[in-house]
């Protein structure tokens, strides 16, 4: 028996996001044009490297806004399950865009670091103060929505650049008042060391919703062994659950039961245990009777007619 919830809430809670999305990407693209005027004029790899980060990061807010707006399109005869998953795929192209820009920035670190160059230490702090007021505005605004994969490799990129003012305003003020230059590429390396952990980190639980792994929220034993102390169930297997995307997640067993007759209750409570400990909304559940009570098949011989 197959089971699913229409629930509205799931399109509201998308327009929302998108619309935060939109709203971040404004905010980031414009201050990137600012900042790499900055960077360029001032000499400060910090800022050049931030604003390049932004300008990668106002891509993938884009990119995030966009599979938003696919994931609440509906479900169509090839497509049964919709476009939830293409969020999980914006995030993957995301956190790769995220890692080319890591490499990038330490490559031209590495060279800054063999060989030095001045860096305007006051126009750095100024414009590397505004930055992260930006960026700390665009992360609050995604935090409010940042439960599924697509939102959270958004915000990613946006703490990451959040990350990237504070170092080019460390930079700024440790050369404005000492004049030591390689702290501008240091805390560059070390902003991406940081960024890049947190992207491998959202890499593994993409990877594990695109191969239909459990969420890891969930614990299939536990969700396994509460199903099978519902009253009328015998045992539980072949018990599988995935992620469809937009915080929706799927399950699917078989249900061992000690009475045939018993099953319409039983699979009412089931669904309902589902829904309400674990937020499965979407289940597919096949009946069966234990081995000692097989299913006889019986059919009538008719002689054909003459």
């Amino acid at each position: 028996m197959h089971t699913h919830g229409h629930h509205p809430h799931h399109t509201h809670g998308h327009n929302g996001r998108r619309t935060t999305l939109l709203f971040a990407l404004t905010l980031t693209l414009g201050y990137a044009a600012i900042e790499a005027l900055a960077g360029w004029w001032a000499g400060s790899l910090a800022l050049l490297g931030d604003a390049g980060h932004m300008l990668t990061d106002s891509v993938a807010l884009a990119l995030a806004a966009f599979a938003a707006w696919l994931a609440v399109r509906p479900a169509g005869p090839r497509l049964t399950y919709g476009l939830g998953r293409i969020e999980a795929l914006a995030a993957l192209a995301n956190s790769l865009l995220m890692l080319a820009v890591v490499v990038a920035i330490c490559w031209h670190a590495v060279g800054r670091l063999l060989s030095p160059q001045p860096v305007a230490g006051g126009t750095v702090t100024v414009v590397a103060l505004i930055g992260l007021g930006v960026n700390l505005l665009a992360a609050w605004l995604l935090s409010r929505h940042g439960s599924d994969l697509n939102t959270r490799a958004a915000l990613l990129h946006v703490i990451g650049d959040l990350l990237g003012s504070v170092a080019a305003l460390v930079s700024g003020i440790v050369i404005q008042w000492t004049g030591w230059m390689p702290i501008d590429p240091l805390l560059s390396m070390l902003i991406c060391g940081l960024i890049l952990a947190s992207t491998l980190g959202l890499l593994r639980q993409v990877f594990n919703t695109l191969l239909d792994g459990a969420p890891d929220a969930l614990s299939v034993d536990e969700v396994g062994r509460s199903m099978a102390a519902i009253e009328g169930v015998t045992s539980i297997h072949d018990l599988h659950i995935w992620s469809l995307g937009a915080n929706r997640t799927a399950l699917s067993a078989h249900v061992v039961v000690n009475d045939a007759r018993h099953w319409p209750a039983v699979l009412a409570a089931l669904q309902a245990h589902l829904a309400q400990r674990f937020g499965i909304d979407h289940c597919t559940l096949q009946p069966e009777l234990p081995h000692s009570a097989p299913i006889v098949f019986k059919r009538s011989l008719q002689r054909p007619a003459d």
